[in-house]
């Protein structure tokens, strides 16, 4: 990564659904790194989101740092960007603070100026950018109105997939078993009250795995929900690629697009049929593109 045109000491910032990672650049090396739970007020309450925003600050050292580039979803006017810039200005007066939506910082993050970026992990949503410097977005509409093939989506899919199974008078099978282990429950019918009251949208992301383990063990309804995650996030980057006259690269990243190998397979298959190229599979965080923007901005 090329720092010359940076600035000497600045702070990155990626904001998710369920954690925040902050990082400080001292002379293009890192001199600071710290995580907290979310700080993004679509997911947690605005008191909770200054509380972890402070501890993550008294974890970084932040003196002196002129600029401050925070990748958030959920930015989508702004306003959301304002809301933010204004949580974050207290703990780094003086500093230039810009905020963007968290699917720019997958693209950078690859080492790519131009292409699509998705994300799956929490939520889900696609952004892209094309050479003439044209950019698109599709999806990240929080998991009230869609974030289909993210986490959440996968675990609320299970829970009523379980709900049916009852209602029809069927015995639990592998894959409500696995879920009502992971709620700690014991019969089908607790999902419901289970789900409705104390439960948040990060308790359940987290239940993806239960998913993805059912899925591997061959059982037939997890295998088809993994598959329409990869064709709900493949035709997540197909809108964006169209709207940019882009065939690729495609990068997928956050939780599960980089780490879980059965939706990897279910994207690729998928944005093949749709005319794209080879998935790139983003293997570091997405607050690692930060470096790249900032450079970029400052050219």
């Amino acid at each position: 990564m090329n720092f010359s045109s940076a600035p000497s000491r600045f702070v990155g910032l990626d904001i998710g659904g369920s954690k925040t990672r902050g990082i400080v650049w001292t002379d293009g090396l890192i001199s600071s790194d710290a995580s907290v739970g979310s700080t993004n007020v679509q997911n947690v309450s605005r008191e909770t989101a200054v509380e972890n925003m402070a501890a993550l600050f008294a974890a970084l050292d932040v003196d002196g740092a002129s600029r401050l580039l925070a990748g958030a979803g959920g930015v989508d006017t702004d306003s959301d960007a304002r809301a933010l810039r204004e949580l974050i200005a207290p703990f780094v007066p003086g500093a230039q603070i810009d905020v963007v939506h968290d699917t720019r910082l997958l693209l950078a993050a690859a080492g790519l100026s131009f292409g699509v970026a998705v994300i799956a992990g929490t939520g889900s949503a696609a952004w892209g950018i094309n050479e003439a410097g044209e950019q698109a977005r599709a999806g990240g509409w929080g998991y009230l109105l869609g974030d289909e093939g993210s986490g959440y989506w996968l675990a609320r899919e299970a829970v009523r997939y379980s709900l049916r199974r009852m209602d029809a008078g069927k015995d639990v099978d592998a894959l409500t078993a696995g879920l009502l282990k992971y709620c700690g429950l014991s019969e089908p019918q607790s999902l419901i009250a289970h789900f409705h009251q104390g439960t948040t949208r990060r308790y359940w992301a987290a239940a993806s795995p239960v998913i993805f383990a059912a899925a591997q063990s061959g059982h037939e309804h997890a295998l088809e929900l993994v598959d329409r995650a990869g064709s709900d996030l493949a035709g997540l980057a197909a809108e964006v690629a169209t709207a940019l006259n882009l065939t690729g690269p495609l990068v997928l990243g956050s939780g599960l697009g980089s780490n879980v190998p059965a939706l990897q397979a279910a994207v690729a298959s998928h944005a093949a049929s749709r005319g794209m190229g080879e998935v790139q599979i983003l293997r570091q965080d997405p607050i690692f593109g930060i470096p790249l923007l900032i450079a970029q901005d400052r050219n």
